[in-house]
């Protein structure tokens, strides 16, 4: 008898639902009936893919409370936040899917008496291994663009969040044809036993070391990876910034989906200048945010996923504590169940493991900066690279400074999200190949160059 995976609500630790999940030995069956799709599936041409991704993900957006509330319950998130995440997908499909087939359409070129053509074909089966923060919108961040190349895709989500990940991948795949999307589910083991399944491209949102752990995997065969990974992002506040507007955008980062969030400002840089007015501005606004269960009217935070994380982010907390860091806010004690109060430490240090290590949890940490090189250098260290946020008054001064910060992504007075078609990319070791944007877009397909005597005139 198959394995049982069941999903437990982190608010109350209850069961929310249960699936059977799929025996390592029939993941290359799996993989096969996959792969024996992919003959009409890229066969078709690039528009008739993206056009029927599209009005597939319309059933993404008629099931967006049905998926919301699951999400809701798998992951503890506020209701409407769990909703807007499927909306957010099914609305963005169009321009995703249309973006995809442009990039990955032929380009030819005449040099004398030869025509040489690129073009982009599909790899074959991608297994898409998707994380449990937000386990719709980066789930179909991978999905579409393999789909549009030509793809078929394997998806396993999360054991945290089996229920909506599952729930999803059939929802998309109703309307596709048979076996174009299809998905397993399981613990670590599943996802180890498809990522050594014969599949050709691997796609992988979540922690550094399952990162490795995939590449180390892939390596045998050389199957091709594309990974987003941690970060330990920075904000910058500069002595000239807005202060006001740099504690909003800080409250939101450091504190939205209880910290679970791959850009979420961990470290803030801020110069010494300005350091107690921001400190305090941000005490202010964090404060007022409340805790809850994702259900719950008006809520802003809910839980920690599981206990595991709960533990690492109070750990990181009491080190960074016993180490000289000071509490503004919160702290690591435990009110009842996964519930980790936002959290404000002033005076950390780089001998601190929450300045290195990502902490993925609600705790703002207050790192004191004396001019822009200190900031630069303070951001440089460690080994993430995913994204940075600087806030300064003059904008060229913090353009300059921006350049010099070793990360893939960077908002200036702003988020980094909020930009179509500009890749999702890290630098170190926060990414390994990116998605969006054209350049994203053409990792999800096999380049090759035709090569042909030109007609005779």
């Amino acid at each position: 008898m198959a394995e049982v995976l069941a999903s437990r609500n982190p608010c109350s630790g209850e069961v929310v639902g249960e699936l059977r999940c799929t025996p390592r030995d029939a993941i290359g069956d799996v993989v096969a009936r996959s792969a024996n799709a992919g003959d009409r599936w890229s066969a078709m041409t690039l528009d008739e893919r993206a056009q029927a991704i599209t009005t597939a993900a319309e059933a993404l957006g008629d099931a967006a409370a049905t998926l919301g509330r699951t999400s809701c319950l798998e992951t503890g998130k506020p209701l409407p936040v769990a909703i807007g995440e499927v909306k957010q997908a099914a609305a963005a499909t169009a321009a995703m899917a249309t973006s995809a087939a442009e990039a990955l359409r032929s380009v030819s070129s005449r040099q004398g008496d030869l025509v040489a053509r690129t073009v982009y074909d599909p790899y074959g089966v991608c297994a898409v291994l998707a994380p449990w923060n937000f386990p719709v919108w980066l789930a179909h961040c991978m999905v579409v663009p393999a789909l549009c190349a030509g793809n078929t895709v394997v998806l396993k989500p999360s054991e945290n969040t089996p229920l909506v990940g599952d729930a999803y991948a059939r929802t998309l795949a109703a309307s596709l044809p048979p076996g174009v999307l299809t998905s397993v589910v399981g613990g670590p083991g599943v996802g180890e036993a498809l990522v050594a399944a014969r599949v050709q491209l691997v796609a992988f949102t979540g922690s550094r070391a399952t990162g490795k752990s995939i590449l180390r995997s892939a390596s045998e065969r050389l199957t091709r990876v594309i990974m987003e990974l941690g970060g330990k992002d920075v904000l910058i506040v500069l002595d000239d910034a807005d202060l006001a507007a740099a504690a909003d955008f800080a409250c939101r980062s450091a504190f939205f989906n209880s910290g679970q969030v791959c850009v979420s400002s961990e470290r803030m840089l801020v110069d010494a200048r300005v350091e107690a007015k921001f400190v305090e501005l941000l005490r202010e606004r964090a404060q007022r945010l409340r805790m809850g269960h994702g259900l719950t009217e008006g809520v802003d935070l809910g839980p920690l996923i599981h206990q595991g994380q709960f533990d690492r982010v109070a750990a990181h907390v009491t080190d960074a504590c016993e180490r000289g860091a000071e509490v503004v806010l919160g702290g690591p004690r435990q009110a009842e169940g996964l519930f980790f109060p936002p959290t404000i430490l002033r005076g950390v240090t780089p001998g601190m493991k929450i300045f290195h290590e990502e902490t993925f949890g609600p705790v703002a940490n207050i790192i004191t900066v004396h001019g822009e090189d200190d900031a630069v250098a303070k951001a440089n260290e460690g080994d993430y690279g995913l994204s940075a946020v600087v806030f300064g008054g003059d904008r060229s001064r913090a353009e300059r400074v921006a350049r010099r910060l070793d990360v893939g992504m960077i908002g200036i007075n702003r988020p980094v999200t909020g930009a179509r078609d500009t890749p999702w990319v890290g630098a170190k070791q926060s990414g390994y190949g990116f998605h969006g944007s054209p350049a994203g877009h053409r990792h999800f397909a096999q380049v090759r160059v035709l090569l042909a005597d030109a007609p005779l005139a």
